[in-house]
């Protein structure tokens, strides 16, 4: 008798825990995050890190389910997170350039990085990423109506480290550069730079670069070194100059939030979502950094020949990037009536030097989130944006 009342009273203990969990995950509210590349590659790391960090400061009241290269690919999320597929994207802004043009045109201009500093490199993603978020959150309310009239909410940026030219024959020259024809997948800036020298861009999507690059559909993808691996294009890759086109690819807005979930979300949940942000928008372009000598050193043992860009064409391309700053507000006024891109580069300019100043003694992706944090992201108003 003394038994049963023991089991008896052990069932209800057990029906209770049970019934408290039950409510708990009822409690919870579960978002889903698409993102273009495949298990296992840094940004899908990134990824789950964003999602443990959204558990961790909400007390599992949000929960962030990933989805790698499986819900959505690249060239599918900008209308995925739109009609609510998913409802949190890594959206590669420069896939879709008429529905974001002044955010596309501040991204697109991040060859400046060659006339800042010539020591920058890798560095450089640190300090474009820095300024792209602070300047789209408060200085672009052209950039922010384009990702609403998109039903979408930005909440966060990413950069890579240098873009350069991986081949299948050696491109590090003016001469050899002639009638290459060249993957760009970011930039158009890098289109036009292509073009410059008589070579020709080929658009597409990073998914697709390994594949092109392997059949010779192109003789060049240019890319970031760690993107090399991450998208598999190293096994197709002979030849790599880093030096040229240079730049990054700013252009990433990685947890954009679909804007009826965003709205549904309390100003806490929000606040949450904004400081795992935070930390997301800076692990993604430091560990960039760090990677991109470890690819390259992997990348050359695996038989990929290194080669320096000919001084002559660094040159030429410094002289091209000035001549570009000039022209590109004109060819986005004209191709997607960006009025004062003039302006807004002048302006960006300004905060991009601050931040490769506020940038330069990062040690560590932690340090690098609490400087975008208390830069940028803690002083966004959770009841008001994107509201």
């Amino acid at each position: 008798m003394v038994i049963m009342k023991k089991n008896g009273l052990a069932a209800l203990v057990i029906a209770a825990l049970a019934s408290l969990t039950s409510a708990a995950q009822a409690s919870s509210k579960e978002l889903s995050y698409a993102i273009g590349y495949p298990s296992g590659t840094d940004s899908h790391t990134a990824a789950l890190n964003f999602a443990n960090s959204v558990s961790e400061y909400s007390g599992n009241e949000l929960a962030i389910k990933v989805y790698p290269l499986s819900l959505l690919n690249f060239a599918e999320t900008s209308d995925g997170v739109r009609d609510g597929i998913a409802d949190i994207g890594y959206m590669l802004a420069p896939y879709f350039p008429a529905n974001y043009p002044h955010y596309n045109f501040l991204a697109e201009n991040s060859m400046l990085l060659t006339l800042l500093d010539s020591s920058l490199r890798a560095r450089g993603g640190l300090a474009y990423n820095g300024a792209m978020a602070e300047f789209v959150f408060f200085n672009c309310p052209e950039c922010q109506a384009e990702f609403l009239n998109q039903n979408q909410v930005y909440t966060s940026n990413a950069a890579s480290s240098t873009y350069g030219a991986h081949c299948n024959t050696p491109v590090n020259s003016i001469e050899t550069l002639e009638n290459k024809r060249l993957r760009i997948g970011g930039s158009a800036q890098w289109s036009r730079w292509a073009e410059h020298f008589s070579a020709s861009p080929v658009t597409l999507s990073g998914n697709d670069a390994y594949e092109a690059l392997s059949q010779g559909v192109v003789d060049c993808v240019v890319i970031s070194a760690p993107d090399l691996f991450n998208l598999g294009v190293h096994e197709a890759t002979r030849y790599t100059t880093m030096a040229i086109p240079g730049g990054v690819m700013p252009g990433a807005a990685i947890t954009n939030v679909n804007a009826d979930v965003w709205r549904s979300l309390s100003d806490d949940q929000r606040r949450v979502l904004l400081k795992a942000a935070a930390e997301i928008s800076a692990e993604i372009p430091y560990v960039y950094y760090e990677r991109e000598q470890q690819r390259l050193d992997d990348a050359r043992k695996m038989g990929v020949e290194l080669h320096e860009a000919d001084p002559e064409l660094l040159q030429a391309t410094r002289d091209f990037v000035r001549q570009d700053m000039e022209k590109s507000p004109a060819i986005y006024a004209r191709k997607y009536n960006v009025a004062n891109g003039g302006e807004l580069l002048a302006e960006f300019r300004v905060l991009l030097e601050k931040w490769v100043s506020l940038t330069a003694e990062v040690e560590s992706k932690e340090e690098l989130a609490d400087l975008y944090w208390n830069e940028v992201y803690s002083k966004v108003d959770p009841s008001t944006y994107g509201m």
